[in-house]
Parts: structure tokens; sequence; C-alpha cells
């Protein structure tokens, strides 16, 4: 089952994009170098090709910013008269604007990409040189807004309540309806601050460190608390982390070392998982009335939201190995609960997803009597329509594809709108399709190959598409709500891209292991391939059971892959089989063999590749990945060592250990023998390559990677490892030298020891203009000697 980008693959996403540095080409670099790091920077070689919509007061028209700071330009987009105009005549603006500042404004366009509009649209409010403004569009008359103050403009912005430990995302205030509070969490309890005068009152008080309010775990969507449609009660969880087994996270460069002791359930571990308690927070009394969950400890729950009369608390009840989960309803005055709907798997229901991709599973119709779910329960993810006492009204979607979101429900229209992979020839395009009320009325709205990322007004009436392929740069179009084109609003140019000597990537499909299941992936060449040479290979690998990294669209997260090829290296990644996105049965694969079928299948796919590619050479064969891709990377090379040579794990782990695993293996009690095997620990000995660890010493996976370490020296096997300091999953808290020395330590290594094919002799690119397809001469010194890059790796890499 898959759903819409959800909070892991956002924060995957912002990995692989935050790690990318900005490199210029420095000295002593060879050719091959340079444009390794400059490949690195893809994104900023593409130009334009993504847009902002604000929407307006009646639905359909938005407007949006073009342009650099040098010559900004904000459009109004009128979709029921199909036009695209400025919004603002930037002379008569500036000169208005010149009388109040005593000088000509900034830039040569509007001096401001920030707006609000006042007076129902008929004047805005913008800043200028820290100043504020309002400017009435029909006299062009500009005035001096009264100025706020720092403490007055800070009561409207939500601020941050708490970072989540080891990641990035972090939990802010959650505005009521009525906008007159924000709710948050202060020394673990529950508060909330006025947007009038901002003033705070304290809601709870017998939250302690470790017991505490509005708690969300680490991969955790969803908000700290959600409120009823009248503003008046809060639903929110308290949760017991205090009998969990704490990690130490050990701070080695403060002044003076300090120890936090982190609870984090591990499913080896066998121990209890965070206890969660439902409440309903009335925040004028500050009653609270706790909601019965069940006598079952350990389960997880999740918010979903209120019915719009506000009769009812709706939340998901799951129970701890992912087989059985339930829609509940609560009342919320007395807080008992009904089960509305009871989805039952025999392997598994989404797994590791879950708990990141649930806000996806219910869509609440306006009429609050009615919702859609969506379901595997025949195989493939699709769309079923209840009434609120959970009888089954309708099947809306049914076929041998996966809907993977409802993007938009037009109620009133009777439509349904929603993106799945339902191109039997293209099963990884994602494409936006319609299905009405009844069931009928199915049919695709989107035409172009590739991935199409939709945003519908709020009228329900027309939409952006926004859409590219691996060869095709990204292009906004503007859309009715039958399909139907209106206009083009914006098409990214990659003129630039011929710098990079940029070819698009080759597709492939190949057979996974068992010689029947189609895999797809792929592959990248060097700038200056020569299919007449040999090149060593590297796999970017990820292999997780809730993700799918193959990408689809013109720059993707993974443009490591395609930077590493650079090098003189050919590279590829593919999805596996037990990977999302391909129905029940292909996904089930991992379900009680949890790393039997990933290696195998990565083996056979690299063999097919090379049997047709013989500028594929075998003998050297290297495999990077993070995360999970770390734990196979590792595995990778312990399972197939004649065929892996050279690999680098980072923020991997050494075996199966966080309580989401449980849904793939079910409790350690009951599986110890897939545990056991699912473990790298007792395949230390098989190591026969170069393997470099890469690890952050406040990741809450350092000790797992230490007993790998163990395991090596154990076995007398000959290991790398790398640390970053003070550095969690992501070695995002110091991106000034961890991303940088991330990407130099990749390159360093693989040229060390797979050797790639060296620089050929060319020319810098000449002036004017020439096709993308035809190859651009370039002219570069002699690449760095081997020996000179031994000595750096030396220098810089820490080695055991």
């Amino acid at each position: 089952m898959i759903l819409k980008l959800n909070l892991f693959q956002c924060l995957l996403v912002a990995f692989l994009v935050s790690i990318l540095p900005a490199y210029a080409q420095q000295a002593g670099q060879s050719e091959r170098e340079a444009m390794y790091y400059r490949y690195l920077e893809f994104r900023s070689y593409v130009k334009g090709g993504s847009i902002k919509p604000h929407w307006m007061a009646d639905g359909n028209s938005f407007w949006y910013v073009e342009g650099d700071p040098n010559n900004t330009i904000i459009y109004k987009v009128n979709p029921e008269a199909n036009t695209k105009t400025p919004l603002f005549d930037t002379a008569r603006l500036r000169q208005a604007l010149t009388v109040l500042l005593g000088h000509e404004p900034p830039y040569q366009g509007l001096p401001f990409d920030e707006f609000t509009f006042i007076e129902g649209e008929k004047a805005v409010k913008f800043t200028v040189e820290d100043k504020e403004f309002i400017l009435h569009l029909d006299t062009y008359a500009i005035t001096r807004a009264a100025a706020l103050s720092e403490e007055e403009k800070s009561r409207l912005i939500p601020q941050v309540s708490r970072k989540r430990f080891d990641l990035i995302h972090e939990l802010r205030e959650v505005l009521s309806p009525d906008r007159r509070w924000f709710a948050g969490i202060k020394d673990h309890n529950l508060w909330l601050r006025s947007t009038t005068d901002g003033r705070s009152v304290q809601i709870t008080t017998d939250g302690i460190k470790d017991f505490e309010w509005g708690f969300l775990q680490a991969d955790e969507a969803g908000q700290l608390a959600e409120w009823s449609p009248d503003s008046s009660k809060l639903a929110v969880k308290k949760v017991d982390s205090r009998k969990v087994a704490p990690i130490p996270i050990v701070h080695w460069l403060k002044p003076t070392v300090e120890v936090e002791w982190v609870p984090y359930p591990f499913a080896r571990l066998d121990g209890p998982l965070r206890q969660s308690e439902l409440f309903i927070v009335d925040i004028l009394s500050k009653r609270k009335v706790r909601v019965d969950t069940g006598e079952e400890p350990d389960q997880y729950i999740h918010i979903v939201g209120w019915r719009p009369d506000g009769s009812e608390l709706l939340f998901l009840r799951m129970n701890r190995v992912f087989k059985k989960l339930e829609l509940m309803a609560a009342n919320p005055a007395t807080g008992s609960t009904r089960v509305v709907l009871t989805e039952i798997q025999k392997t598994f229901i989404l797994g590791e997803q879950f708990s990141y991709q649930w806000p996806g599973l219910i869509t609440l119709l306006e009429d609050g009597n009615r919702f859609i779910w969506m379901s595997e329960r025949d195989g493939w993810n699709h769309l079923y329509l209840y009434d609120m006492d959970g009888t089954l009204i309708r099947r809306l979607t049914e076929g041998t594809f996966p809907v993977l979101w409802v993007e938009a429900l037009d109620e009133k229209a009777g439509w349904v709108y929603f993106s799945a992979h339902a191109d039997r020839q293209r099963p990884h395009d994602v494409h936006l399709y319609r299905v009405n009320l009844q069931g009928e009325g199915f049919m695709r709205l989107t035409e172009a190959s590739g991935e199409h990322r939709i945003r519908f007004a709020p009228s329900k009436e027309f939409f952006l598409d926004s859409h590219s392929n691996l060869d095709r740069p990204r292009r906004i179009e503007l859309r009715r709500a039958d399909g139907t084109l209106l206009q083009t609003l914006a098409q990214a140019n990659i003129d630039a891209l011929r710098e990079l000597r940029w070819k698009p990537l080759d597709e492939f499909v190949v057979k996974a292991a068992d010689g029947e299941t189609d895999l797809y992936g792929v592959l990248y060449k060097p700038y200056d391939f020569d299919p007449g040479k040999r090149y060593p290979v590297i796999e970017c690998i990820y292999a997780g059971p809730q993700l799918r990294v193959v990408p689809h669209i013109f720059i993707s997260p993974a443009i490591g892959a395609q930077a590493l090829a650079q090098l003189g290296f050919v590279t590829f990644i593919v999805n596996g089989r037990g990977t999302p996105g391909r129905g029940k049965e292909f996904q089930d694969v991992v379900y009680g063999s949890f790393g039997r079928h990933e290696i195998p299948d990565h083996v056979a796919v690299l063999k097919q590749l090379a049997a047709t590619r013989p500028y594929m050479d075998l003998s050297r064969v290297g495999i990077y990945g993070h995360s999970f891709g770390g734990y196979f990377t590792i595995r990778a090379m312990l399972l197939a060592p004649d065929v892996y040579h050279v690999g680098v794990a980072s923020g991997g782990f050494a075996e199966p250990i966080g309580t989401l695993v449980e849904s793939y293996l079910g409790l350690l009690q009951d599986n110890k023998e897939e545990y056991e095997y699912a473990s790298n620990l007792r395949l230390a000995g098989n190591l026969k390559g170069k393997l470099l660890l890469l690890v952050g010493t406040s990741e809450v996976l350092f000790g797992s990677n230490m007993k790998m370490v163990e395991a090596f020296i154990r076995a007398g096997k000959p290991y790398d490892l790398n640390v970053f300091p003070d550095q969690g999953h992501d070695f995002i808290d110091d991106p000034e030298i961890a991303r940088r020395y991330y990407w130099d330590t990749l390159r360093r290594y693989f040229q060390e020891h797979l050797k790639p094919v060296p620089t050929v002799e060319i020319t810098r690119p000449v002036e004017g203009s020439f096709d993308l397809d035809e190859p651009v001469p370039l002219k570069a010194k002699a690449s760095t000697s081997a020996d000179a890059r031994v000595l750096r790796l030396k220098q810089h890499m820490h080695t055991l």
C-alpha cells in the first residue's frame, strides 16, 4: 500500500538533497572530480519550472512569484478566464514607493515577493526595507502601515514546541479554528498561547520527562494536538516512555562530555512499547476526559480528527504486529468508544510505512456521515466508500494497480480525484485519475509519461499539474478538473546542462532472482562514456520495505549515483521485491523473510545488466547506501562477497532492531530463527572486500554499528570506520563539515579501491549554442595520480 509523500520520505529526500554541497573546482582536482562535484549541484543547473500558488478568495484564482530578486514579477492567474497577467503595475508601484522611501526602491522589478491581501483583496500589505506599506490597487496610493513590534508579529506565527530526537522535523504549535489560540508543549505539558495578546495559559500540570503530553515518535506523522471544530477542546496524547529501555547519547563536543539517556524501543529487547493515553481536554475548564483505547498496552494510536459537527473524535488503533487496524470513534463527553471499521491482514498492514502514511487512509466527506477508506484487502490498494456506522456503501476503484493517495474530493460534483500507478505499460508512472461516488466514470486525467504532482484549487474546479520524467524537465500546466489543458505556466530550462555534457539516463527492466518478476531500475554512465572501455560498477541501494528509490522524475534526490558515474563508473539503482507500489504480493515477499530475498534480487539484476552491457566490469563492483541502505550494503558485502568488492555503509545497522520491523518478522519470541538470519553479525567472517562504515555518534543505531565492528574484530576481518561526532542519523547538524566530508569520503573510497576509468583528454565547452544530444569537447589536465589520491585518503580518513 502506497500513500502520499510521507514524513519519512520527506526526511529522506531532505537528507539526500541537504547533503549536496556547493563545490567549486578546487586546485588539484581532476576533470572527473570537478564533474563529480558539478553533478552534486545538478539542480542548480536547472532553471525555473516551479511555482508556489497562493489561492485567492474566489477559490479558483491564484498568484505566484516568478523571476530572480533583481527582476521579480508577481502574476495573477484566473483559470475561469484562462488568463495570466501581472498582478502589479511595477513601474507605477516603484514610482509611488520612491516618494515614501526617499530613494529608488531596490532591484529592477518588484521590491518584494510576499504580501497579504486586505480589505477584501482591494489592497495589499507588503514590506520593503523593514518598513510596512499598504497599496490600494485601484489608485496605487501607498501609505505607511502601523508598525508591529517583533512580539506582536510572533503572536501570529506558530512556534517550535520541540525538535524530534535525531531528526530534522520540528513539532510546531497548532492554531485553533477560530484563530484565537496556539496549542503547544512546554516543559512536558500542554499550553495555550493567545494570538491576541501573547499571554500563555498552562492547561496541564502533570507532564514529566518521559511521561509527557503531545509526544510524537521520531517518524510519526501528525501534529501534537487536534482542535475540535468549535475550538473548545483539544485531542492530545500523553505518552509514557518510562518502561522503555533508554540508550545513551554521548555529546562528545560539549566543553564537558555529557550523556543523554533517551528511551528507544528495540524489537530485539522484547520490551514494551511507549504507552499512549488519549485525552480530550476542555480548554476553559481544563477538564481532561480519558478516551477508552482498549486494554492492550502495546499498540499504536493515531489521532485522525473530529467529525465536522464535533460529535465524535476519530482515531486509529493498530496492534503491535500490524495485522489488525481499527478506526475508532470516541464520545468527547465520556471518553467511551466504538469500533467503526476493522481491517485485518494475514501478513501486515502497511508495515513501517504506517507510522507516517496513516493520514491518507481515511478521507472524510463534508456531510460527516461518510468516509473513503483505503485498503489492500484484495491485494491492491483501492478506495471504498463507508458510512459512519462502518457499513460498506460501495467499492469505488478496482483493478490490478495501486491507488496511491486521494488528491481531492469534490462532494458537490460527486468526484473523487486520486493518484495511482495504473499505466500497465509504465507501472511506475504516477497519473491523476477520477471516479465518481457511485464507483463509475473512472478516467485518467493526465497525459505525459513520468510522475505528476497535483495541486487542486480550493473550488476543486481546476488543478495544477507539475510533471517530469527522466529525460523531460519539469513543466507546470493549468487544467480543468476534467483534465482539459488550459495553458502551460512554467517550463524548466536545462540549457546550462550542456556544461555537464548531460545525457538522459537509461531505464531498464530485468528479472528478480525468481526468474519471473519484473524489476525496474535506472543506470547512469560517465559524461564521456565510451562503450569500448570497461567500467567498474557501483550500486546505490536502499531496499527498505517501506520505500521505493528508483527515480522517475528529472531532478532526483538520488543525485549522488549520477554524480559518482562521472568519476568513471557505471552506477545503477533498482527496486527489488519487498518494496511498495507493486501490490501486496510483491511487497509480501519480505514478510517473515526479512534479509532473505533482497541481496539475491540485486545480484540477479547486476548480472543481467552486465550480460548485455560488456562495458560493465564485474571484477570491480561497489555498493553504497544509507539507513536501510547501510544495512543492506553490509549484507551485500557479506552474503555476496565475490560479487560486491567495495562498500560504503552510512547510518546503517547490524541487524533489524527497531520495533516497526516487527510488522515483517513478528515478535522476537515467536520468530527467533528469522531474526537471527536477518542479523549481519553472524556473517562477519564472510567479509572479503573493503568496507567503510560511516556513523554519527548521536545516532540511535550507533551501538548497533559498534556491535558490527566488534563482530569484524572477532572474525579477524579488516574494516574501515568514520565517525561523525555529535551527528545524528542524517549527518545534518553540521552541514558545512559533515555533508562535505561525506561526499569527499565516498569519492575517495571508491576511487582508491575500484580504480575508475581515467580521464580522457577533453576541452572546455565551446561558446555558442549546440544540441544537448551532441558530445561537447572538453579539455583538462591529466587526472590526479592514484598515489596522490591514496595519500589524501590517508590524511583525511580515520581507519581502524
